[in-house]
């Protein structure tokens, strides 16, 4: 050839040569990286143990699918071989397709989950509840991926006074695991954290592979901070999902799960605030009104309430005691004036003042009661209230006046 071949010339001896040599052919592979598109066609990746081929299959042809393709799905897919000009890729373009048995990766994955599941690393009794404040995150992703990217937007969104610490680590490939193992083992160890966001974006289910590993999901169940599992979007998932204490369908779902919204809970603390000083302030005014009624005042004005009825009784009582000692004393006085009446009335000397006198005989001095007492002759003695008498008797008669 006289010049220089162009790219799309090249590109199209290819496609001619590509087309001549394979008719219609089937493979048996796995799919992989499945997307299907809005108008309708699938885009997947088939493969095998050593290679890959890209695939579509256009809408007319998937209408006709008897089962809904999945990742990992073992399939036998018939159609012709192309190339795809625009990147220089060979691709098949599938007419028709169906299943051949689980994929290799879905049986993997599923022994190792039932293995796990039956030592209990995933129990739901093992899960501990996420902090509600958390001071500091870790991060544990690539620095580089979007999916670090979503995070600390939404952290610094929502809660900008939370630290975040982004550990690096490799998050798909043979490198990936080990690293993902070390940086799980230096967040608890240095407690750099209350905690820990382990993830990536989307991609095939080989790309997620390396949150599946063993020793992955192990140091996930083993971490004393808890750990939240942020693996690709929101249908993909891996057994880092299980094993962590909660899953996010998306990393930016893990972001906001970790991080309280600040303006939320400054509302939530205000109010909080706002009804305590108002209930301190109630109970504070009760005591005021409680504490009011022992002031001077009230105090005397409750004494003398508690005061007047006693002293009325006590006034009472006073004059009831009073006036029944007066009754008595006059009582009293009224018997002793009797008293004093019947005395005076039998006191002799009072007798002798009406007029009486004693009579005695003269030689016995004996009193002289009646006539028979004396006789004719005998030498009396009369004694009136004043003086003394001498008299003879001349006569006795006995009658009674």
């Amino acid at each position: 050839m006289d010049r220089p071949l162009k790219i799309s010339e090249i590109t199209t001896l290819v496609k001619d040569l590509l087309e001549q040599a394979f008719g219609q052919v089937t493979l048996e592979g796995e799919i992989s990286n499945f997307r299907p598109s809005g108008a309708g066609h699938c885009y997947f990746t088939l493969k095998d143990e050593s290679s890959a081929i890209s695939a579509v299959m256009f809408r007319g042809r998937a209408r006709s699918l008897s089962f809904e393709p999945q990742d990992g799905q073992l399939v036998h897919a018939t159609g012709s071989l192309s190339v795809y000009a625009a990147r220089g890729t060979y691709q098949i373009i599938v007419e028709s397709m169906e299943p051949a048995g689980s994929g290799d990766i879905l049986r993997l994955l599923e022994e190792r989950k039932n293995r796990l599941a039956a030592e209990g690393l995933f129990d739901e009794s093992r899960k501990r509840p996420l902090p509600a404040f958390p001071s500091r995150i870790a991060v544990i992703t690539s620095p580089t991926g979007a999916a670090v990217r979503d995070i600390l937007q939404v952290l610094r969104r929502r809660n900008p006074l939370i630290g975040i610490v982004v550990l690096p680590a490799p998050v798909q490939g043979a490198e990936a695991p080990p690293v993902l193992v070390r940086q799980l083992e230096t967040a608890n160890r240095h407690n750099l954290a209350d905690i820990i966001i382990i993830g990536r974006g989307g991609g095939s289910l080989e790309d997620l592979l390396p949150f599946s590993d063993e020793a992955v999901v192990r140091a996930v169940a083993a971490s004393a901070i808890p750990v939240i599992s942020a693996v690709g979007h929101e249908t993909d998932w891996s057994l880092c999902d299980f094993a962590a204490d909660v899953r996010a369908p998306t990393p930016s779902a893990a972001a906001e799960l970790a991080s309280p919204l600040r303006d939320e809970w400054v509302y939530r603390i205000t109010s909080a605030r706002d009804t305590l000083e108002e209930a301190v302030s109630s109970r504070l005014g009760t005591i005021r009104l409680m504490l009011s009624r022992f002031d001077r005042d009230s105090l005397e004005l409750r004494m003398r309430r508690i005061e007047q009825p006693l002293l009325l009784r006590l006034d009472d009582a006073k004059e009831a005691l009073l006036a029944h000692m007066r009754d008595r004393t006059r009582e009293l006085r009224h018997h002793i004036a009797l008293a004093t009446e019947q005395i005076r009335g039998a006191n002799p000397s009072e007798i002798l003042k009406r007029g009486y006198s004693v009579v005695r005989d003269a030689e016995t001095g004996a009193v002289v009661r009646n006539a028979t007492d004396t006789m004719p002759g005998r030498r009396l003695v009369i004694q009136p209230e004043t003086g003394t008498i001498s008299a003879r008797v001349e006569e006795c008669i006995n009658e009674k006046i």
